[in-house]
């Protein structure tokens, strides 16, 4: 892969896994308009997955730090007896760490047996390696709707301080959506949801971002397997220019968000979406003609 490609599309991730308009869509669209070879595609998506949690790590070292540090107290309670599941005695990081796990609960279900050594995973993959775009117009055009909607919702709602039980599995359930197919922003849709919820717009930043770490980390790696086993051979300076692109572009991108967030303009991201997706289904449409 050239190295001006493998930096196009460093670039194309760190800007689309954080800003919501779904990193997998454009990354297609990419891959679709400049014939990158599927194989190699995977594998380098794998390996710009590592720029998108280095950004992250960044951004939210601390929060992330606290979180593995109860973690570990989890487990200390629970061998000294003292470990209670009633939220309402859970400090403020140990009730976060716990609405993470619900969030993370609708993942399993892409391990769903659907055949003979395939799971939903294994599915739902066949939207990203098509010769068609079709499903990511549509998608595209769901995740503008879904962002409109969050930010519209959101102005009318008394804010919420804390992340409930409930608003956490819709969160997760946004995420599988996202995770099955390319066009759904995780992070529009997760954020969306979450504002439909009435939580507020910086807590669900923070929430979503660090919730897409097991997330982003399970889909590199599969990636990164489905990719070896194909033996498929990428030059290493081009990914660790694709790699540093992510991350870089990354970190602006969430201050960018937060910055937009505050301001108001979060809503403009869906208007975005919805004319690209608009565009990519009639040309899509066009090609099947």
């Amino acid at each position: 892969m050239e190295i001006l490609k493998a930096l196009l599309l460093g670039i194309v991730q760190g800007i689309t896994e954080f800003l919501p308009i779904s990193s997998s869509g454009h990354l297609s669209l990419f891959s679709h308009l400049f014939g990158v070879n599927t194989d190699t595609a995977g594998l380098f998506s794998a390996m710009l997955h590592i720029g998108t949690l280095i950004a992250i790590l960044l951004m939210f070292y601390r929060p992330i730090y606290d979180l593995l540090e109860e973690f570990v107290l989890c487990f200390k309670d629970i061998v000294t007896g003292k470990f209670s599941f009633k939220l309402s005695k859970m400090s403020a990081t140990r009730r976060m760490l716990f609405m993470f796990i619900i969030s993370c609960v609708p993942l399993l279900l892409l391990l769903i047996p659907t055949g003979k050594d395939t799971n939903l995973m294994d599915s739902v993959a066949v939207f990203s390696t098509d010769d068609s775009v079709l499903a990511e117009g549509i998608c595209f055009m769901v995740t503008g709707f879904l962002l409109i909607l969050g930010t519209t919702l959101n102005q009318s709602f008394k804010k919420k301080k804390n992340i409930t039980s409930a608003s956490a599995l819709l969160i997760g359930i946004a995420q599988l959506f996202a995770a099955c197919f390319p066009g759904i922003s995780r992070s529009g849709s997760t954020i969306s949801v979450g504002l439909c919820c009435g939580i507020s717009k910086k807590n669900m930043i923070r929430y979503s971002f660090i919730l897409c770490i097991p997330a982003v980390l399970a889909s590199g790696l599969v990636e990164f397997k489905d990719a070896m086993e194909s033996d498929v051979i990428v030059p290493v300076f081009p990914l660790i220019i694709g790699v540093v692109a992510s991350a870089v572009v990354g970190v602006f991108a969430i201050k960018l968000l937060q910055i937009l967030m505050k301001k108001d303009l979060f809503r403009y991201f869906g208007f975005y979406c919805i004319a690209l997706g608009f565009i990519t289904t009639i040309v899509s449409a066009i090609g099947k003609i």
